[in-house]
């Protein structure tokens, strides 16, 4: 395989894992906000979701500047997935422990 075909593959893995795994990212970070928020701080059900989604456009940002800030596309699939990875658990902790809505 050639150096130029070897670094598209790269730039296009990142640009795959930018758009999509930072967006995976986001949404679970959306989520999580919007439960932890009222939870722990008694915060409004509406005003929790509001600042979880804005948020996470700050979110998305950061995980599509690590993407390609990473070493190797690889590096950045990892570092995206054990985000997405310890956000899906705190959401299942927190779906436990709130019964799927935050009261």
């Amino acid at each position: 395989m050639s150096s130029s075909l070897r670094y598209r593959l790269g730039v296009a893995a990142r640009a795959i894992a930018a758009i999509l795994g930072g967006y995976g990212v986001a949404a679970l970070s959306s989520i999580v906000l919007a439960l932890c928020l009222p939870f722990f701080f008694g915060m409004a059900r509406s005003e929790a979701t509001m600042i979880g989604l804005l948020a996470s456009f700050a979110v998305f940002a950061l995980a599509v500047m690590w993407v390609f800030a990473a070493r190797t596309a690889l590096r950045a699939w990892s570092g995206l997935a054990i985000a997405a990875g310890s956000l899906g658990a705190l959401l299942l902790v927190l779906l436990r422990f709130t019964g799927g809505a935050a009261a």
